[in-house]
């Protein structure tokens, strides 16, 4: 697996403890440098402030491109959305996450682990990682957001 982006961070509720653990072992497996933001057990958390922790750092040009991962992916999504320069996408197969990427330029990936299969969304990852944002028209709507 390749990606187009060297610096990725990652983070997690509790419910999204167990899958967060599974996409960052296969990207290091692969080759791929991953920063772990949290949370590092299963027990309650509040999403927000993970979410927050992958959204500064994107914003700051500390990480490319960031996965969280919570139930449903949506509460994650939301929370990062509310950070300038964030776009977060949840993402549930193939072509939304493809779309994600060409169309909306996100910088990232929202999963829900009560949603999809480990094995999905590891597919899904890869494909976030290795989409290219194809500009042009797009590119102007991006900028209005």
């Amino acid at each position: 697996m390749k990606s187009l982006f060297k610096k990725i961070c990652i983070a997690s509720d509790h419910a999204g403890f167990y899958l967060k653990d599974y996409i960052k072992d296969l990207l290091i497996q692969n080759n791929i440098s991953v920063i772990d933001l949290g949370t590092l057990t299963d027990k309650s958390v509040d999403y927000p402030d993970y979410a927050k922790k992958v959204s500064n750092r994107i914003k700051s040009g500390r990480s490319d491109l960031g996965i969280l991962v919570c139930g449903s992916g949506t509460g994650m999504a939301i929370s990062a959305n509310k950070i300038k320069g964030i776009r977060a996408a949840v993402c549930y197969n193939l072509k939304s996450t493809r779309l994600s990427r060409l169309h909306n330029n996100a910088n990232i990936i929202s999963l829900g682990s009560r949603l999809i299969s480990k094995k999905n969304a590891f597919k899904l990852v890869s494909i976030f990682l290795k989409t290219k944002f194809e500009g042009g028209r797009h590119l102007r709507r991006v900028k209005k957001i």
